[in-house]
């Protein structure tokens, strides 16, 4: 039977030197991600948890342990695995289809079958008739869609998120998390979620991983059992929100503190 694990971490730790103080942002973090899998890293602000992502992604070196990427240890970043940050990161200069276009640059297409690529996915987000738009002329969540389709272009393994809709408004946010349900769908794309948001991680995810600090550690892992799209509303669904408030409670972090809820 295949190996269904897409990413392997094990005793994963980072330290940094603060003024010649070893400071251990990271401890012993072992964990997996499964191929085609939604998994959040849930935690409050300094726990780490965008250096986990940052290693993840070979843009930061572990000081201890390692993480495998299909087998093989990550060194630095690849294609395989593309990053999306929460401000877009789109060239203002270029227009939507070139952005989109920008992931693909270096690789060894013809024109037509580059075109064929970037009309691809900008018909997966939506935006197929944006394509000769500017970054300017659009709302925020629209930006996102554009990254978004930007870094599926190069067709990864994964995708690593960090906060992508942290600057946007509930409405947007909420709008953003079904497109990337339906998106990730269709495309069969493993995402890795770094958010604070208990909501967020609860109705995208497949599995949530909860960090304490001080240093970041993994204190628990939770599978959410529930069909995808989900009700927020649902009992089910708030009896996962309310074990997830009583765990960081009863670790010792401060629920009300540092989270969305």
């Amino acid at each position: 039977m295949p190996d269904n694990k897409l990413v392997q971490v094990s005793n994963l730790g980072k330290s940094f030197d603060v003024n010649g103080t070893e400071e251990k942002v990271l401890h012993d973090i072992s964990l997996h991600v499964d191929r085609n899998e939604v998994v959040s890293v849930l935690g409050e602000s300094g726990c780490g948890k965008s250096t986990l992502l940052n290693i993840i992604g070979g843009f930061e070196k572990p000081t201890t342990g390692e993480v495998t990427i299909d087998g093989k240890t990550v060194q630095k970043p690849s294609k395989n695995c593309m990053m999306l940050f929460q401000n877009y990161g789109l060239l203002p200069w270029r227009t939507v289809f070139k952005n989109v276009e920008l992931g693909l640059e270096g690789q060894k297409m013809s024109a037509s079958e580059r075109n064929e690529r970037v009309f691809k996915y900008l018909e997966l987000v939506g935006l197929e008739n944006k394509g000769q738009q500017f970054p300017h002329e659009m709302s925020g969540g629209m930006q996102q869609r554009v990254a978004i389709a930007r870094a599926l272009v190069t067709e990864p393994d994964m995708i690593l998120m960090d906060e992508p809709f942290a600057a946007l408004d509930t409405f947007n946010r909420y709008y953003l998390q079904d497109e990337l349900l339906k998106i990730q769908e269709r495309s069969h794309t493993t995402i890795v979620l770094v958010t604070h948001d208990i909501d967020e991680a609860i109705y995208l995810s497949d599995r949530i991983f909860m960090m304490s600090k001080n240093p970041g550690e993994i204190h628990r892992e939770i599978k959410i059992d529930l069909s995808k799209p989900r009700d927020r509303s649902h009992s089910n669904f708030q009896y996962y929100r309310k074990q997830i408030l009583e765990e960081f409670k009863f670790s010792g972090e401060k629920s009300n503190i540092g989270f969305h809820i």
